[in-house]
């Protein structure tokens, strides 16, 4: 399958399936062969786990630089070290970066290429559900020690090869945080397909044709947004869907605490809430949801461990403040998201509301 993306810098196509690797090398193989060389991305995780199925289905030589696995390949150091590589390898403008793992892996990757020598090409190739979500688009970014993906820059890759074959080797916790996102796109987008997801017995164990589709699905509802919005001024927005509270919970645990979509989905549950008073959603839906995700075993109770008040200070971090004002994605019923302006003390009772409901249902 192919899905085109048609972002307003440069479009692109993502090919999806299973064993597909070389025939989509093959595809873009005009793009590769201009390279004078071609650098592969990747973590010490991913490498150990996959190393062998890239390197024979990878028909040309490359080189590789390995990074330490999660979010501490988005360190400073580590964006230095990649560069240090770049540069000693004699890599120039008219070298071609792989990224080959997880969304970590894609955001490190696209930001060194975003910046080496002021821009050079790259194609995504991950290796989790999550990366579904973040291969697309050209979001790019490393961490700071003060908060996420606070330093990076959009930059589109040249293609997104999204071989499941990859998924094969992905612990359960994985999974399940990568399908909070496919969650995520069928509640901005789809009530049906939501449906059809919620009422799948395991989210973590689907066979592979129907987590194809769920996958295609997942991208073509970011393609489109994307070809709307590429740089996050409209309707790109939504997206953040669940991930203002999410992002908050995530850094308290501290990064790797919590995987990104087990957070997320608790920022999920805080954003019907909020859409409770301002939409359409009814608080029947919202209970229906926690049980949902209770039951996929999403460690929604995590939330206890810490106080507004240590969350309020890392809400305030959030890159999609403005003028000093808590911005929110919300529901106006599924489907039909849209943002809104949320004050301190009503954060506050939400977050109240969040932990009682989540007493009461999740027994």
């Amino acid at each position: 399958m192919r899905i085109p993306v048609n972002a307003k810098s440069h479009s692109y196509e993502v090919f999806i399936g299973s064993g597909i690797l070389r025939s989509a090398c093959d595809a873009l193989k005009e793009k590769i062969e201009k390279a004078d060389k071609l650098v592969v991305f990747t973590d010490e995780n991913v490498w150990q786990a996959q190393q062998q199925y890239f390197t024979e289905n990878f028909p040309y030589p490359f080189e590789v630089f390995v990074m330490p696995g999660g979010e501490a390949c988005k360190s400073f150091k580590n964006f230095e070290d990649a560069h240090t590589f770049l540069i000693e390898n004699q890599c120039s403008r008219k070298s071609f970066l792989f990224a080959f793992g997880g969304g970590a892996v894609g955001d490190l990757t696209g930001f060194a290429a975003a910046t080496f020598m002021r821009g050079v090409p790259y194609i995504q190739i991950p290796t989790t559900i999550l990366a579904h979500d973040s291969a697309v688009g050209g979001k790019t970014a490393i961490n700071h020690p003060l908060g996420k993906n606070m330093v990076g820059a959009f930059y589109q890759p040249e293609a997104v090869v999204y071989d499941i074959n990859f998924l094969s080797s992905l612990p359960t916790k994985e999974i399940r945080s990568g399908m909070a996102e496919v969650i995520k796109h069928a509640l901005i987008s789809d009530e049906v397909w939501l449906k059809e997801l919620m009422q799948t017995p395991s989210i973590t164990d689907i066979e592979k044709p129907v987590l194809a589709k769920h996958l295609k699905s997942g991208i073509e509802v970011k393609a489109n947004i994307v070809e709307q919005d590429e740089t996050e001024h409209s309707v790109r927005k939504f997206l953040n869907f669940g991930h203002t509270y999410g992002h908050a919970i995530e850094a308290a645990a501290g990064y790797g605490g919590l995987a990104h979509g087990e957070a997320v989905m608790i920022g999920m549950v805080y954003a019907l809430l909020l859409s409770e008073k301002y939409g359409r959603i009814s608080r029947e839906f919202t209970k229906e949801f926690v049980k949902f995700a209770y039951k996929n075993e999403y460690p929604l109770k995590q939330v206890n461990n810490y106080s507004f008040e240590d969350l309020y200070e890392y809400l305030m971090k959030d890159k999609k403040i403005e003028y000093g004002k808590l911005k929110f994605v919300l529901l106006q019923e599924i489907g039909k998201p849209f943002v809104k302006e949320i004050e301190e003390k009503e954060c506050r009772e939400v977050d109240s509301e969040l932990r009682c409901l989540l007493e009461e249902v999740c027994k």
